[in-house]
């Protein structure tokens, strides 16, 4: 009985040549093209037969990969000829791929398991994939299980051929191409994005199979290829992928070799790892280039490729320009996660170091990364930070950390950036200063704690740096090597923001505003000598760099010039009353004073005294009611750092402990007195004073003066007794603090009466060594602590010390015309200002704390009156403040009216009398008791009903418009509203003096 052969059958039969001329059909292997073009029809117009002729096709490839495997040669040429007719199906019935997918890819895994080594074989399959992957929508992937399954394992079979070591360099090179050009069909098809369940088991596949080969050739053949890639971005493998729609979509054919071409090189090998790579990340969004990096990352775990520090920074910076520009940020996000997982490692390997040379790396390359979360980031540097410090305070991760912290304000994407930043380091520096590292070992305790003010210091320098150069336009590498030379360079006022083009550019971002750095002040004052040396250079940096200077400008050389008329005289009475009366500069330097005052002179040094300390005595009795608690712990046996008083906020606990230290400054040394300062400390004080003097003249003047008047005479020893052999050398440095500092101030001013008595008060003190200078420093990297320089023990002085002439030092610097012109005081006033017998660290202190009455401005300042009568008000510190400072409304009608009806405390309740608005404390935590302790529970509140008016409300709101008896008797043109300004009132000393023809230097 004869059996009819299917119409499908017979169509792919024909597209054979005959059994006898396989072995002949090489080496092209194709089909006969006549047949080819009747079976590609008869499929695309039949998609009901699509997967009837899979079926048949995939039936002839297991059994001719069998055959194959065995040795059948005709078995071997008949499956290259059966893996084309695929190919060409794909091509011709793309709309309908999905029908002949589960055929096409169990053939191609049925064929790569069978005959691994075969390349030709593997090239041919190559070919079919790519041709899948170029025209499939990915919606199967997840879909159907068994597809699935042949496609995962189609590409560990391509990532084996990538994976490939023969000891024949040629077909190493070959094998590897042919599995990276399956890659590359991969990275450009819609399998690979389609299925988020899917995409990281894919991505883990590629990276294992890619990232080795690019750690196989050196940086500088990465470079190249990469160059090469960026001038010829059109591959012949991928200018079809991706570019087009799915339908006009060409598949490109893989070849092995061609006669007369040269064997491929491990460059090629590079450069089309670096297109598969590239177009991997370029195609990704956030979440995906995440797992990219993750997969990258455990490659590298498995290779053990982390000693490989240059390619490891050379990708990272890579990966982040290779990826959209929206999605960038979750590069260095990724490596900041991968680096806090191994955060409690006991000893810091080379994955942590490289790491965090990678982080470093994407925040000092020119790629923008915008929707990056500054914060977070460096939120979780310092956690990862202050963990390797409990671990060991001497750990080798530390540098690295810091300059991944200062690495940060390279990329400044809105204003408050840094400012925001700095104000993230600098309260996790208060904290640690004050309350130590929890968590460290007990006998580290002290070394932790310095160590991590350290860190957390220069990391706060190097940002504030980094961001200084990120506005001029200077690359840090090229500013690092240029370390040596800039010391030579003269100092200048202000660092000029010129970019490598020649012209100036405005700075993008804000400063650090004092009152955010004011409260890393007292670690001038810190018991560790290292601490206190690297405060010292970061604070002549802030006021070199960054403080505002309002009012105060010199020239280029230090010396305060006059200069012409820019600015009306309402913006000269602004700039003097901001001088005289007190704004956040003002008060930083009142701070700042003080604890120098402190350092100086005091015989214990710290905001609380270390448990092992011989000298610890019993604190004095404070104002708060915080010496009980201590002096209870004290009695107890525990160190003091370990009980804070919970009864007081940090900040005013902290507060109070900064007034008992400055409490404790004498207002007289003597003969035998102890000073906790070493000899470098005091040459760290000169360092500060003069880059005060010279950046900050007018006020430095009015606040400083008087402290160096107040130092000077508590080193004034009668002759009565014998100096002390271990005084006389602090008490000679403070005089030559002092006569060094007022020469700085008679340069500044060119006042040469000044420098004269200077210069004759350092001559007849007795000869010793100079005071030390600041140590070098290299922003954004953490430095060896450096070691206090002891007072010189040769110096032998039995006899009384020779006093300074301050006043007349003070009535030379008061009697300058320039000093009285830029701060509109008299010669009078300023004898009083500067010679003021009153003064004290602990006053100065106060003054910094302490919001003093302000004059305002002619062109007013848009704030309500109220907030003038908030400080009578309320005398505690209240949030309820910032209500009042947001009420800059006007009264009018409206406000009469609603008096008159009775809704005056609904609509207006700052019209209220004898009332005050405050915020509510209901469903807001407390700060001292624990969650859910004591929690007010939120009640219905009841409807609020129509209040009479009262006579007094009314009343407030007439004198509010001005209708009150205080205007009864103006009648003849007089005002109609009485000013609530306080008019400026000129001193007696200046009244007869003739307006000055410029006003002072402003801003």
């Amino acid at each position: 009985m004869h059996i009819l052969t299917p119409n499908h059958v017979q169509l792919i039969s024909a597209c054979y040549p005959p059994s006898s001329a396989l072995l002949t059909a090489g080496p092209d292997y194709s089909p006969n093209s006549q047949e080819l073009s009747r079976l590609t029809y008869y499929a695309a117009n039949r998609p009901g037969k699509i997967s009837k002729l899979g079926n048949e096709l995939e039936r002839r490839a297991k059994t001719d990969s069998r055959k194959a495997a065995a040795g059948n040669t005709r078995a071997r040429a008949s499956l290259l000829i059966t893996l084309a007719i695929f190919k060409a199906i794909a091509a011709e019935c793309r709309r309908d791929l999905a029908l002949l997918s589960p055929s096409l890819l169990s053939s191609v895994n049925t064929t790569l398991s069978a005959l691994p080594t075969d390349l030709e074989i593997a090239a041919r399959a190559a070919t079919v994939f790519t041709a899948w992957t170029t025209y499939t929508d990915g919606l199967i992937i997840g879909g159907d299980q068994r597809v699935t399954e042949d496609y995962m394992s189609c590409l560990k079979h391509f990532a084996r051929l990538c994976d490939v070591d023969l000891t024949d360099h040629e077909t190493r090179n070959r094998t590897r191409l042919v599995g990276l050009a399956a890659f590359i069909g991969t990275v450009s098809s819609e399998a690979l994005y389609h299925s988020q369940t899917y995409f990281q088991t894919q991505v883990q596949i590629l990276m294992r199979a890619i990232l080795p080969l690019l750690f196989q050739v050196d940086v500088v053949v990465l470079e190249q290829q990469l160059a090469d890639i960026k001038e010829q971005p059109n591959s012949p493998i991928l200018d079809e992928f991706r570019s087009r729609p799915m339908l006009e979509r060409r598949a490109a054919s893989i070849h092995v070799h061609i006669d007369g071409d040269q064997g491929p090189t491990s460059s090629d090998v590079a450069n089309t790892a670096l297109r598969a790579t590239s177009t991997l990340l370029g195609h990704t969004n956030g979440i995906q280039a995440s797992a990219v990096v993750k997969a990258a990352l455990d490659t590298l775990d498995e290779k053990r490729r982390w000693d490989q520090v240059d390619h490891c920074r050379w990708l990272a910076e890579k990966w982040a320009e290779w990826t959209q520009y929206q999605y960038r940020y979750g590069i260095p996000t990724r490596l900041v996660e991968c680096l806090a997982e191994g955060q409690d490692t006991p000893q810091p390997s080379a994955k942590h170091s490289t790491l965090a040379a990678m982080i470093t790396t994407v925040f000092t390359s020119p790629t923008p990364l915008v929707n990056l979360s500054t914060s977070d980031i460096i939120a979780s540097l310092i956690s990862i930070t202050l963990r390797r410090i409990t671990l060991s305070p001497e750990d080798a991760l530390l540098p690295a950390l810091v300059e991944c912290i200062s690495s940060l304000g390279t990329h400044v994407y809105y204003a408050d950036q840094i400012q925001d930043l700095a104000g993230e380091l600098i309260s996790r520096l208060v904290i640690v200063e004050a309350n130590g590292l929890p968590g460290a070992v007990k006998a580290n305790l002290e070394q932790a704690r310095t160590q991590a003010v350290r860190c957390l210091l220069a990391g706060l320098l190097g940002l504030i740096h980094a961001a200084d150069l990120h506005d001029a336009g200077i690359d840090p590498e090229d500013e690092k090597k240029a370390v040596g030379t800039a010391a030579a360079l003269p100092a200048v006022a202000e660092p000029s923001r010129t970019s490598q083009e020649g012209h100036i550019r405005p700075s993008r971002r804000t400063k650090v505003t004092p009152e955010t750095w004011q409260d890393t002040l007292s670690l001038l004052c810190d018991r560790d000598y290292a601490v206190r040396a690297d405060y010292a250079k970061a604070l002549v940096e802030y006021v070199e760099t960054e403080i505002p200077k309002l009012g105060d400008k010199t020239d280029s050389d230090g010396v305060r010039r006059p200069r012409p008329v820019v600015e009306g005289p309402v913006r000269q009475a602004s700039t003097i009353n901001a001088l005289l009366y007190g704004d956040s500069t003002t008060r930083f330097l009142n701070a700042l004073h003080a604890y120098v005052y402190a350092l100086a002179t005091v015989a214990k040094l710290g905001l609380l005294s270390s448990s092992s300390s011989p000298e610890r005595t019993t604190p004095a009795p404070t104002a708060d009611g915080e010496e009980q608690a201590m002096s209870n712990g004290a009695k107890r046996g525990a160190p003091a750092m370990d009980r804070p008083s919970i009864s007081f906020p940090p900040r005013s606990r902290r507060t109070s402990l900064v007034s008992r230290l400055l409490r404790e400054a004498p207002a007289k040394l003597s003969v035998s007195a102890h000073v906790a300062a070493e000899f470098s400390d005091f040459g760290n004080i000169l360092a500060v004073l003069t880059a005060v003097h010279e950046h900050l003249p007018v006020r430095s003047l009015l606040i400083g003066v008087p402290m160096l008047v107040a130092l000077e005479r508590a080193t004034r020893v009668g002759n009565e007794e014998a100096l002390d052999a271990s005084t006389a050398p602090v008490l000679r440095s403070i005089k030559e603090l002092v006569a060094k500092t007022w020469l700085v101030i008679g340069r500044v001013w060119s006042c040469s009466a000044v420098t004269g008595l200077a210069e004759k008060a350092l001559s007849a003190l007795p000869s010793a060594a100079p005071l030390p200078s600041l140590p070098d420093w290299q922003f954004g990297t953490l430095q060896p602590p450096q070691q206090p320089i002891p007072f010189p023990v040769d110096l032998e002085i039995r006899e009384s010390l020779p006093d300074i002439d301050t006043d007349a030092l003070v009535s030379a610097i008061a009697g300058s015309d320039y000093v009285q012109e830029a701060t509109g005081l008299g010669l009078s006033d300023l004898l009083r200002r500067l010679d003021s017998a009153e003064w004290s660290a602990d006053g100065a202190f106060r003054e910094s704390m302490e919001t003093k009455r302000r004059f305002d401005s002619f062109s007013g300042d848009n704030l309500s009156p109220l907030v003038k009568v908030a400080p009578t008000l309320m005398h505690a510190e209240n949030l309820s403040m910032q209500s009042l400072a947001r009420s800059g409304r006007a009264v009018g009608v409206t406000d009469l009216r609603e008096a008159l009806e009775g809704r005056s405390s609904m609509s207006n309740p700052n019209l209220v009398a004898g009332r005050v608005p405050s915020i509510s404390t209901l469903d807001h935590t407390s700060s001292v008791f624990p969650e859910g302790f004591g929690k007010l529970t939120p009640t219905r509140s009841r409807p609020q009903q129509r209040v009479k008016p009262r006579p007094g409300e009314v009343k407030d709101v007439l004198n509010k418009l001005g209708i009150g008896k205080q205007n009864a008797g103006k009648a003849n043109g007089g005002t109609v509203l009485k000013s609530s300004f306080q008019a400026i009132q000129k001193t007696q000393s200046r009244t007869n003096r003739t307006p000055p023809a410029f006003p002072p230097y402003t801003t």
